[in-house]
């Protein structure tokens, strides 16, 4: 047995593209011998704006290409062909800034690694709130968070606040960012299913998977991504795996296990898998990894590094082939007949 630590999720070098956004308020200081990253709490809250605009407005150079790549796909059907097209049209008009990609615009999320060389102010969890409420009171965006009154009665907060932020400590002298718009659609399709060892074989795992995953339906409005993660240390973190699977962060693991239990990527089954007790197999499914499934979408990741610079980088999705409710598309087409925005 191995007495050196080895994480769980061992990820390889980000491929992400990212774009500068800004240096204000991001420095580099000489402390106790060695450089350490200062970010000011304005930098976090210009970030976390910037992150939630471009995740509600723009798609990836790499999601748009997908669909474009269907148009010239002698396999797709007419009806492939129509949705891809106007899901173009609707990144179209959506990039123009003043119309959203999606009427249900998400609860803010937030998951961020802070490097032990990076130094901030208290508070970043009210810095990165304020880019957030910012962003959703400047542009079209729909407030979808509601407070609790009673246990029966509701009102909404009307900022889409709060968002759930989540920091901990990873890495040296960079702070990381993932912002995830969740949209209701998608989250209610988050399913945990706790199973047994006796389904890991592959007939039983592909009847299991094909039996949950028709449950799903399309009740999300693209672009989503389905995810599913087999195992777990805990319930808890199979479900957080599978989120996060569902952003494509988690693409970047290896595509084989080791003695180590460390977690990676079955890429014949495009499943990831995690270690778990020898008498529990939890799974589970929302468009996303555990076996757990869940849709996600619309992410986009963000660093804080040195030597001094914000970056960003547009918001994830892919997208093979997907169907929009006719309502959707009804919406989106009254609104292209009225609307003359720069496209992208």
């Amino acid at each position: 047995m191995s007495e050196t630590y080895s994480p769980l999720f061992a990820l390889g070098p980000d491929a992400t593209p990212y774009r500068k956004l800004t240096s204000d308020g991001v420095r580099v200081e000489k402390a106790f011998g060695r450089d350490f990253l200062v970010v000011e709490p304005s930098a976090l809250t210009a970030l976390s704006e910037q992150a939630m605009i471009d995740i509600n407005h723009l798609l990836r150079p790499a999601h748009l290409a997908q669909l474009a790549k269907i148009l010239d796909d002698p396999e797709a059907t007419s009806n492939d062909k129509f949705v891809a097209y106007d899901l173009l049209k609707n990144a179209n008009i959506s990039a123009g800034g003043v119309l959203p990609m999606c009427q249900d615009t998400g609860t803010a999320i937030v998951v961020a690694k802070k490097g032990r060389a990076v130094w901030t102010e208290s508070g970043d969890e009210a810095a990165i709130a304020a880019g957030i409420r910012s962003a959703y009171v400047k542009k079209n965006l729909r407030y979808s968070q509601v407070a609790p009154l009673s246990m029966f009665e509701e009102k909404n907060t009307g900022d889409n606040l709060p968002a759930q932020i989540e920091i901990s400590a990873e890495g040296e002298d960079s702070y990381k960012f993932l912002f995830i718009a969740k949209g209701g659609g998608s989250a209610n399709k988050t399913y945990f299913y706790q199973a047994t060892p006796s389904i890991l074989t592959h007939d039983r795992m592909m009847a299991f998977l094909k039996e949950k995953i028709l449950t799903l339906g399309t009740s999300a409005c693209p672009p989503y991504h389905l995810a599913i993660v087999i195992g777990g240390t805990s319930a808890e973190l199979t479900l957080k795996t599978v989120k996060l699977a569902s952003t494509k962060y988690l693409d970047a693991l290896p595509t084989s296990g080791g003695g180590d239990a460390h977690a990676f990527r079955d890429l014949a089954a495009n499943i990831s898998a995690t270690t778990c007790a020898s008498s529990a197999c939890p799974a589970t499914a929302p468009r996303c990894r555990s076996v757990s499934a869940s849709p996600a979408r619309r992410t986009g990741r963000r660093w804080a590094r040195s030597p001094g610079t914000a970056c960003s980088s547009r918001n994830s999705s892919t997208i093979r082939r997907a169907s929009c409710p006719r309502s959707t598309r009804r919406r989106w087409a009254a609104r292209s007949s009225t609307s003359t925005l720069p496209g992208r």
